[in-house]
C-alpha cells in the first residue's frame, strides 16, 4: 500500500507535516509531496481534514534493473563490543549462498555501532571477505531509529544483492523498517536458504509437502530461496522476491552452522560515516539496567536438558537442574511449562523460544508438539523420556525411555555418578 495526495483536494494547511513522526512530506508550494521516508503509518490521513491523502494499492510501475544488485551482507550483530553467535553463523551461510550465485560474489560483514573495528577481523576469520564499518557516537547503543537509518542510506547507495539478519529481539525490530523504506520483501525465520532452483528441487524430493510443479531444474535463476515453517510448522513454505531489490531475511540463532575458524585470515575493510543528527533518533537512552538472573545461553550449550508439562508442577525443575548440573548441561523447557509460570521464558526451546543444535537434548516430560520439535529437531542426539508410548517426541528421539521421569532421571545421574567414579578408579591405576 502507498499513501497518495490529491493535488486537487490539498489546500497547503501543513497539518500533515506537523502528524507526520517521520519527516516523509514536503511542501511544495502549497502542495504536500509524499517523500521515501513515509512507512504508510496513516497518520496524515487521520489529520487532513480535506480528504486530500489517501492510501492506495501501489503499483510497480518501475522495472528494477536486478543486475545492479550483488553481494550478499549480513547484519553483523554485537552488542557492548561482542559479536552475537547468530552473526557468525550467518556469515557462513552468507558465504555459501555468495559462492551458489558467482565466484565473484563476496559476503560483507555489517557492523553498526561505535568503537567496533576490531570486530572485523573476527568476521574475517569466520568466512567474511569483507567488513562494512558504519561507526558514531549516536550509534553506540542501538536504537530502532538510529540503525534503520544507517542501514538504509548504505543499503541505498551500495546495492547489495542479498541482506540476512539474525532473528533476535534486535534483528526482529530493524529488518522489517529497512525493508519497509526499500520497498522489498523479507521473510521472517527462515530455516533454510538456497540458491539454485536446482538446489530448491533437490530438496523438495525430500520433502513431499513441497510443491515443484512447473519449475525448471535447468534453470540459472539465482534468486534467493528463502524457506521457513507455515501454519504451525505442519508445512514448510519457500518465498523468493523475483521483482525487488535486496533481497532480505532473518534467519533464527542456531539454525545454522558456524564456519571453522581460520585464524589470521583476512579482508577488505570499508568505512562508511553515517549522515545520522541527534533529531534522527527520536528515542533518547537514559540509563541502561541490567538486572541479575540465572544466565541461560541455550544457542551454546552442548547438552540441554528440558523440561515439560509432564513434569507436574515448577518443583520438577528441581530435578532437572540437578540433571542438568550433573551431566555439564543446561536447563530447557516447553512452552507448556513457560506458559504455567514454572520457569523463565529465557528457556524456551521451540518455534516461539530458542532454537537449539546441541550434541545431546533430553526431552523430560514433553509430549511433542510440532512447535516444540521445530526448534530442537536437528539436535545430534535426542534423548525422550515419558509415561505416554506413543508421544510424538519419540517419533524424533534417537533414544527413548517409556517410564516415570522422577525415576528415571535419578537413575541416570546414578549411573553417571558410577561411570565418573570408575574413570577416576581407572585413572589411579593408569588404565585411561
Amino acid at each position: 500500500m502507498a499513501i497518495q495526495v490529491i493535488k486537487e483536494k490539498c489546500v497547503g494547511c501543513k497539518l500533515c507535516l506537523k502528524a507526520c513522526p517521520f519527516d516523509a512530506i514536503d511542501m511544495e508550494g502549497k502542495l504536500a509531496v509524499i517523500n521515501e521516508k513515509c512507512t504508510a503509518c496513516n497518520q496524515c490521513i487521520a489529520v487532513c481534514k480535506f480528504d486530500a491523502i489517501v492510501k492506495t494499492a501501489e503499483e510497480v510501475t518501475e522495472k528494477i534493473d536486478l543486475a545492479a544488485y550483488k553481494d550478499v551482507w549480513v547484519y553483523a550483530e554485537q552488542r557492548d563490543g561482542k559479536l552475537m553467535g547468530v552473526a557468525l553463523e550467518l556469515i557462513g551461510e552468507g558465504r555459501r549462498l555468495a559462492r551458489e550465485i558467482s565466484d565473484s560474489t563476496k559476503v560483507y560483514a555489517v557492523l553498526v555501532g561505535d568503537g567496533i573495528g576490531h570486530l572485523a577481523q573476527e568476521c574475517f576469520e569466520f568466512g567474511a571477505d569483507g567488513a562494512i564499518l558504519i561507526e558514531d557516537g549516536l550509534l553506540k547503543n542501538y536504537t530502532t531509529d538510529g540503525h534503520t537509518k544507517a542501514l538504509y542510506d548504505v543499503i541505498k547507495a551500495k546495492k547489495p544483492d542479498v541482506v540476512l539478519f539474525g532473528a533476535t529481539h534486535i534483528g526482529r525490530d530493524l529488518a522489517p523498517r529497512v525493508a519497509a523504506r526499500l520497498s522489498t520483501g523479507l521473510t521472517a525465520d527462515c530455516t533454510r536458504l538456497d540458491i539454485r532452483l536446482s538446489s530448491y528441487i533437490d530438496y523438495a524430493k525430500k520433502n513431499t509437502t513441497l510443491d515443484v510443479t512447473g519449475l525448471d531444474p535447468n534453470s540459472d535463476d539465482r534468486g534467493l530461496k528463502q524457506t521457513r515453517p507455515a501454519f504451525g510448522g505442519n508445512l514448510m513454505a519457500t518465498i523468493i522476491c523475483p521483482r525487488t531489490r535486496p533481497q532480505m531475511a532473518t534467519v533464527r540463532p542456531g539454525v545454522m552452522s558456524k564456519r571453522e575458524r581460520v585464524p589470521g585470515a583476512t579482508g577488505e575493510t570499508v568505512v562508511v560515516k553515517p549522515q545520522i543528527a541527534d533529531s534522527d533518533i527520536r528515542t533518547k537512552i537514559i540509563d541502561i539496567v541490567k538486572s541479575v538472573k540465572e544466565i541461560v545461553s541455550l544457542t551454546d550449550a552442548d547438552i540441554i536438558c528440558s523440561g515439560g508439562r509432564g513434569l507436574g508442577d515448577p518443583s520438577g525443575f528441581d530435578l532437572i537442574r540437578e540433571f542438568a548440573k550433573k551431566v555439564g548441561g543446561v536447563v530447557g523447557s516447553s512452552r507448556a511449562a513457560v506458559d504455567a509460570g514454572w520457569i523463565d521464558h529465557s528457556h524456551q526451546v521451540g518455534q516461539t523460544g530458542t532454537t537449539v543444535k546441541p550434541k545431546i537434548y533430553f526431552a523430560c516430560g514433553i509430549s511433542g508438539a510440532i512447535q516444540h520439535l521445530a526448534g530442537m529437531q536437528t539436535s545430534e542426539i535426542i534423548v525422550a523420556i515419558n509415561t505416554d508410548a506413543s508421544a510424538p517426541i519419540f517419533e524424533v528421539a534417537d533414544y527413548g525411555i517409556v517410564g516415570d521421569l522422577y525415576k528415571v532421571i535419578p537413575q541416570i545421574i546414578n549411573e553417571w555418578d558410577n561411570a565418573e567414579a570408575l574413570f577416576e578408579a581407572s585413572v589411579k591405576k593408569g588404565i585411561a
